[in-house]
């Protein structure tokens, strides 16, 4: 939901003059930030004014009330306590509005200094939106939240991303065609657009679709010069030589993230690394239809439950949960890159206990790029500063743990992705003495906020220590007075605090009565009175509840200022942090994939650039993972596909019953493809891949009413896309094509699909169909096989047997499915009956009308009965020797007949 707040607060007076000086300043804010909500903060609350009181109490759910008069109008209110800011947020966040947070800058008793009618400084630390989010309770812990920008220039399109709380950028150039393809493996959040391109119907309905929530930017954001100047700003740097050489179309989508986030961050610079050129030929292309169709991240149904990702996820920390999710959405399709991924797994297999003992460091973690993220935009605590120790400390004892593991005379040879992981996770002198002075400085178990305090350990800073000892020995002195005071007056004097009165005296009333009686020198001065306490302060208490509260003041400042140092070193070498980081993700992945392997009886796929697809005893991962679970078997399956024609053909139809597996199998073949050019090991006892550059799936289909399409038009649709862009090295599964229609305009369309398949785009495919007479194809057509789903009746039970076979089926079996299904009997007995018909009449001689298919009951069967009157008189009867007159008596006749018998 992309939620359009209705800004209808007074903007006719620019200088606010019937505004008290608060409501003139929240006006001024709101003025800078017209398009999103303004949490504006006073006292222990975030207040809301004007029309976005009312649009927050209504998404929220808040008590909508009034403060003040503004222009001879009541002011509606709604407000949020400050400590519960992040859960409303989140809640607007997923709402799909814009959130801007006006923060107070100052301690409002330095503004009383400016005098009594001075207003505290304000201003917006930041405007949180869907895809600039950092916070921990704002985001999954294995997803990512990517912001993009959409550009194009001069007829070129290119796609930025960054996702803000990892710090990963990145770019590519795209063709329009692949841009649902594009979108749906990023996933974003939110999508920057210049508001020129959204003119385009084409691309405006994949963004709406696949885009996340939409910012509309004026086409000036989107020059290429002002880009470049923006991310130089960003990245503090001279030139962008460093990061290597971008288009104009590329360079335009940079920059409007780079204004997106100056603005979004109220100027603040994240740690973000250098933007990566991704060229999207080095990727397997996969689509959004055949993404959602195989379910590799998300189920049909919106799901992570029973999809790939949920299959196959067995790392131990959030970031290697993101990696895998990110190579899955990515494959690979360089093979070099491919096996030097498959070299790590591979190098990890053998290695149970050295594998054991890397995923318990790794558990230990925390999300060292996200507290880096939000010490960088000064949202971090004492906390995050304990993830980065942590994250060095443990990653200096991951490298120690490969280097045994490299000499424990396994495999001599170390895999490259192996030796680059050691290399990131050995720290760098800055690196070690950062980490050195962290655990110097920080407690086990910092409290969360800053402002709790107490985070430095002691011993640390010698003047830190000393202010501690003057705020610890006050109160040993609050003590001892409460001791001598007790013994001056013979009544048991208590102390207490509170935010309000400071230190005070607090007496029964009783006790109260007593103390005023015997006080002749006026030493107790009565501050308050309670129901049944009195309180009381001395010039002695006051004078020490300031001494007090100034050290415990220094303390805290001075604990400030050590946190800022610690957090600015933290930043310093924040590329290594991120260095590390990165490569305990992928040690996470590839040790959870080794795992995968050993559970699953997994195999290392053989992976070059042929155009070979063999597999055998393949089985579905995620299937497979079901029925283990369940303590049931799977039926594994073969295939034999090359596009080339030297040991198999390079297209097979499939055929089989409903429920036998086609779709599985189908599914199945397609999946250990991604898993494969992932990088992971594969779910069969063997694989050969040519690698794949485009994966295409049509396997079910709905409507879609929104674009006024039926299934059957969508499935042509997709169908369509499909022929259009594959090429000879794609793979291609297609399930049922042609069923949503005529019988014969189905067939006809199945079999010129397969025709184009085989004959001009020549590549890689599964071909699941009813329709049986295409199965004559393969004395036709040379590089085409047959396969099929078993079945078998037994004692008039279907049984299927999920094994893949060649040659084609003979029968589909739908009136046994559909009686399996729970059809009423006497409708499967009909059914079984027209088959039979049908079957027995197979050359077309029976017409349509010969069967009354829209009888509610079984025909009779044909009895004997005698003949009547009038078929006597006609059998009787020759027509040729018949008179005119004598024809037209035998018509009277007949009718005089016919009335007779009724």
């Amino acid at each position: 939901m992309n939620a359009q707040v209705p800004i209808d607060s007074p903007k006719d007076a620019t200088d606010f003059a019937d505004a008290t000086p608060v409501m003139a300043q929240y006006l001024k804010t709101k003025q800078e930030h017209p398009d999103a909500l303004l949490l504006f903060r006073m006292g222990d609350f975030y207040e809301i004014f004007f029309d976005d009181a009312v649009v927050a109490s209504q998404a929220l759910s808040l008590a909508l009330t009034k403060r003040g008069v503004y222009q001879g109008k009541d002011i509606p209110l709604a407000g949020v306590p400050a400590h519960a800011l992040d859960a409303y947020v989140s809640k607007l966040i997923r709402l799909g509005f814009r959130v801007a947070v006006c923060d107070q800058l100052e301690d409002p008793a330095e503004a009383k200094k400016r005098g009594s009618k001075s207003v505290v400084k304000r201003g917006v630390v930041r405007v949180v939106t869907p895809g600039t989010l950092t916070e921990d309770t704002l985001l999954e812990d294995r997803g990512a939240n990517r912001l993009i920008a959409l550009s194009s220039r001069g007829g070129v399109m290119a796609i930025a991303s960054v996702e803000l709380s990892t710090g990963d950028v990145e770019c590519l150039e795209i063709e329009p065609e692949t841009l649902s393809s594009h979108l749906s493996a990023l996933r974003p959040s939110e999508t920057l657009v210049a508001d020129r391109l959204l003119q385009d119907e084409a691309v405006f309905g994949l963004l709406k679709q696949y885009g996340g929530v939409l910012q509309p930017q004026p086409s000036s954001l989107s020059d290429p010069s002002a880009g470049e100047q923006r991310l130089l700003y960003l990245y503090g740097v001279a030139t962008l030589d460093g990061f290597g050489s971008f288009s104009a179309s590329e360079m335009s989508a940079l920059g409007m993230l780079a204004a997106y986030i100056d603005v979004t961050q109220a100027g603040k610079r994240p740690v973000l690394k250098p933007p990566a050129k991704v060229i999207s030929h080095n990727h397997l292309a996969i689509d959004a239809a055949t993404r959602n169709s195989l379910e590799i991240d998300r189920t049909q149904q919106g799901k992570r439950e029973g999809s790939l990702i949920a299959a196959l996820d067995m790392t131990v920390t959030s970031g290697g949960g993101r990696l895998l999710a990110a190579r899955l959405a990515r494959p690979l399709f360089q093979p070099d890159a491919i096996n030097a991924r498959l070299d790590t797994v591979a190098w990890l297999l053998p290695r149970r206990d050295a594998r054991n003992d890397l995923r318990h460091l790794m558990r230990s973690l925390s999300d060292q790029v996200r507290a880096l993220s939000r010490l960088s935009l000064n949202r971090g605590g004492p906390r995050d500063l304990t993830v980065i120790q942590n994250g060095l400390t443990v990653g200096e004892t991951l490298a120690a743990t490969l280097n045994d593991a490299a000499h424990d005379g396994i495999d001599p040879v170390l895999p490259a992705e192996i030796d680059s992981v050691i290399t990131a996770l050995i720290p760098s002198p800055p690196v070690a003495a950062l980490r050195a002075r962290l655990e110097r400085a920080l407690v086990e178990e910092p409290a969360l906020s800053l402002k709790d305090g107490g985070f430095i350990r002691a011993g640390y800073s010698a003047e830190l220590d000393e202010m501690r000892g003057l705020r610890d020995d006050s109160r040993q002195i609050v003590l001892n007075l409460e001791q001598r005071l007790a013994a001056e007056t013979g009544i048991a004097i208590r102390i207490k605090f509170n935010n309000v009165l400071g230190y005070f005296i607090e007496l029964s009333q009783k006790l109260a009565e007593q103390l005023v009686a015997q006080d002749t020198a006026k030493q107790f001065i009565h501050r308050q009175s309670l129901a049944n306490q009195v309180r009381f302060v001395t010039t002695e208490l006051v004078d020490l509840d300031s001494r007090i509260q100034r050290a415990a003041a220094s303390a805290l400042g001075l604990e400030m200022e050590l946190f800022e140092t610690l957090r600015d070193e933290v930043r310093s070498v924040a590329p290594q942090i991120q260095a590390a980081h990165d490569a305990i993700c992928a040690l996470d992945v590839a040790c959870a994939n080794a795992c995968w392997a050993e559970e699953f009886d997994a195999t290392r796929p053989v992976i070059d650039d042929t155009q070979r697809l063999e597999i055998s005893r393949g089985r579905h991962p995620v299937v497979c993972a079901v029925l283990k679970s369940q303590g049931k078997p799977f039926t594994p399956n073969d295939v034999a596909l090359d596009a080339e024609g030297a040991i198999s053909a390079r297209l097979s139809l499939v055929t089989g019953p409903n429920m036998a597996g086609k779709s599985t199998f189908l599914r199945q073949n397609a999946l250990l493809i991604v898993m494969s050019q992932a990088g992971l090991f594969v779910p069969a006892k063997a694989m050969h891949l040519g690698v794949v550059d485009r994966l295409f799936s049509r396997v079910g289909a709905g409507d879609d009413l929104a674009q006024g399409r039926s299934t059957f038009m969508m499935e042509m649709v997709e169908t369509a896309a499909i022929l259009q862009q594959a090429t000879t090295r794609s793979f291609v599964i297609l399930d049922e094509i042609g069923r949503g229609t005529a019988t014969y305009d189905g067939l006809a369309i199945a079999w010129a699909c397969a025709e184009d398949l085989h004959d001009r785009i020549q590549c890689r495919a599964l071909f699941a169909t009813h329709y049986h007479e295409m199965a004559v194809l393969d004395k036709r057509l040379k590089a085409l096989s047959n396969l099929s789903l078993q079945a078998r009746e037994h004692n008039g039970e279907l049984i299927f047997l999920h094994e893949v076979r060649a040659g084609s089926a003979d029968r589909s079996y739908g009136v046994q499915v559909a009686r399996l299904a729970g059809m009423p009997g006497g409708v499967v007995t009909r059914a079984r009956d027209i088959l039979t018909r049908l079957e027995e009449d197979n050359q077309t001689k029976l017409r349509l009308d010969d069967l009354p298919l829209f009888s509610h009951t079984r025909a009779p069967a044909p009895v004997s009965r005698e003949h009547s009157k009038a078929e006597t008189l006609l059998k009787s009867l020759n027509p040729d020797d018949l008179s005119p007159k004598e024809a037209l008596e035998v018509i009277y006749n007949l009718h005089k007949l016919v009335k007779t018998d009724g």
